[in-house]
């Protein structure tokens, strides 16, 4: 089965605090602002966008990520038009998983159009798990972020497995989180992979707080490798969210690659989930 770190690995190769921030925030000890990124549901995306976001946003979902599709970021929207579906609905179009590619300056156009905050590149630009290569991507990073700053726009990077991987014993994931300027590259935390390849998300906090703005909150089936409704696998995570100050988290999105059944079940099962957590 085809999971979207393959994918990932697949096209983006070659493409070549105290107190919680304002938009994420605990009420009454329940989770509000639960997100989504729209891999989770990409054949729905793609077959009817529209009726997909309507169906998202009825299961409370108030944060929206997009990704790469057969019809662009947007789904065969248009950045504004999507803006305006996300807003009627009563969510909001935050992030978007893009390449750091020659097109780059349209990519940024759009997402401005289309009123997000966040630009993440969801694959490394250069092929390489070499410290050295890891330090040429830490680079162009850094200037991407400073292109999305003049568009007032947040740049950053999503994580999947192959980060965690070494080179000369130092895990190439580190050697981003040394060579990028904070304020410029804002990293995204898979935390299913994170747990997957043995990593605790929270030692990452202690040593980096404030680093991770974002989330993709998923829960893994640890002896299968791919992901899994919320408590059917090894993720903690209640006690992740508990930790979200340390984190310096704004957003989560749920991402969810395979599923019991479908897609919008799995979704459904997953916000009720969070509707029973207190943290």
């Amino acid at each position: 089965m085809k999971t979207r770190r393959d994918f990932i690995k697949q096209t983006g190769t070659i493409a070549a605090g105290a107190m919680l921030l304002p938009h994420f925030t605990f009420s009454t000890k329940k989770i509000k602002n639960a997100g989504i990124q729209l891999y989770t549901v990409r054949k729905e995306m793609l077959a009817d966008a529209t009726g997909t976001l309507q169906q998202v946003a009825a299961l409370g979902i108030k944060q929206i990520e997009s990704a790469g599709s057969d019809k662009g970021y947007y789904y065969g929207l248009q950045p504004a038009e999507m803006k305006k579906i996300c807003d009627g609905l009563g969510m909001k179009l935050s992030s978007g998983h893009i390449h750091l590619d020659d097109k780059f300056e349209h990519t940024i156009e759009g997402a401005v159009a289309a009123g997000q905050e966040y630009l993440i590149c969801s694959s490394m630009p250069t092929a390489g798990q070499t410290i050295d290569n890891y330090k040429k991507t830490a680079e162009a990073f850094n200037k991407a972020g400073e292109a999305c700053k003049k568009a007032n726009l947040k740049f950053g990077y999503h994580n999947h497995d192959f980060e965690f991987e070494k080179d000369k014993g130092q895990v190439l994931y580190d050697v981003l989180l040394e060579n990028t300027d904070p304020s410029l590259v804002h990293m995204e935390l898979d935390l299913g992979w994170v747990v997957a390849t043995g990593n605790d998300p929270l030692l990452y906090f202690k040593n980096h707080p404030g680093r991770f703005e974002l989330w993709h909150l998923k829960d893994m089936d640890l002896q299968k490798k791919q992901s899994t409704e919320f408590g059917k696998g090894g993720l903690q995570i209640l006690d992740i969210l508990k930790h979200s100050k340390q984190s310096g988290l704004k957003y989560f999105y749920i991402e969810q690659e395979e599923y019991a059944h479908n897609a919008m079940e799995s979704m459904k099962e997953n916000m009720d989930y969070l509707a029973k957590l207190k943290v």
